[in-house]
């Protein structure tokens, strides 16, 4: 008798700067290589959509879609959208790019997502994203705590981790003082929420240099996209994503 081969899952991480996009296998192997097209700017929901759609052509057969989002999305409906244009206030993406695309679809924050795709599942486990913006996860035995936005919070003189560790600080100081900025943050929030372990993903992660505490772990980047697999493990449940969902720890091949 033949294996069962099970859904095959487009999972599309949107950023500020790019949106990437790679297929899944039923245990959330990636299935194809990752794809990346230049986030539209404007990035008003007609111009993101139409990426969505090149992306899916590009990867072929699928038969769901996970998509993480850059932003608060509380029960399908997008809250925040700093990196993305405002027009996507109100906006049910879920429903946008089920039409688009004929497909079932979940959708979380991004944060969240490269969360689930990180987390052991024990303890305080804290996921700081670094790209165009500042995004966060927060995590307690694998649970998912709702709506942490850090990279809005303030970090020093009236500045958010946003403003000061964002894609364009980074490139207005440069590495170096990116870096000992990155530090400082790392101090706090670890004094802050006292994770068991702090966890640095997205795209500008691979610019963290040396001298961390051996509590923070540098994630990879495909993790925003890998994730996706998690919003599908209740399937029998309704839309919308994973918030509160309680996590089986992954496994030991993983950071922990």
């Amino acid at each position: 008798m033949r294996a069962r081969r099970g859904p095959t899952t487009l999972a599309l991480d949107i950023g500020g700067s790019g949106i990437k996009g790679m297929l899944l296998d039923l245990h959330g192997r990636p299935a194809s290589e990752r794809v990346r097209e230049k986030t539209p700017h404007p990035a008003t929901p007609a111009a993101v959509l139409r990426v969505v759609r090149s992306l899916a052509d590009r990867l072929s057969a699928h038969d769901r879609v996970s998509v993480g989002f850059p932003g608060v999305v509380e029960n399908g409906v997008v809250r925040t959208a700093t990196n993305l244009h405002p027009a996507w206030i109100g906006i049910r993406p879920s429903a946008r790019i089920r039409a688009l695309l004929r497909k079932p679809v979940r959708i979380a924050n991004d944060a969240d997502v490269q969360g689930l795709g990180i987390v052991a599942g024990r303890g305080v486990e804290l996921v700081l994203t670094l790209g165009t913006g500042i995004g966060s996860a927060l995590f307690l035995d694998g649970r998912l705590i709702p709506n942490l936005e850090l990279g809005h919070h303030t970090f020093r003189r009236g500045r958010t981790y946003e403003d000061l560790l964002g894609d364009r600080a980074l490139k207005r100081i440069g590495l170096k003082r990116w870096n000992r900025r990155l530090r400082r943050a790392v101090e706090i929030l670890l004094q802050t929420f006292n994770p068991r372990r702090l966890y640095l993903g997205g795209g500008n992660a691979r610019m963290v240099g040396r001298g961390l505490p051996a509590r923070v772990v540098v994630a990879s980047n495909l993790a925003g996209l890998l994730g996706g697999i998690r919003l599908w493990d209740d399937a029998a449940s309704a839309e919308p994503g994973p918030r509160g969902r309680r996590l089986q720890p992954r496994s030991a091949s993983n950071p922990t």
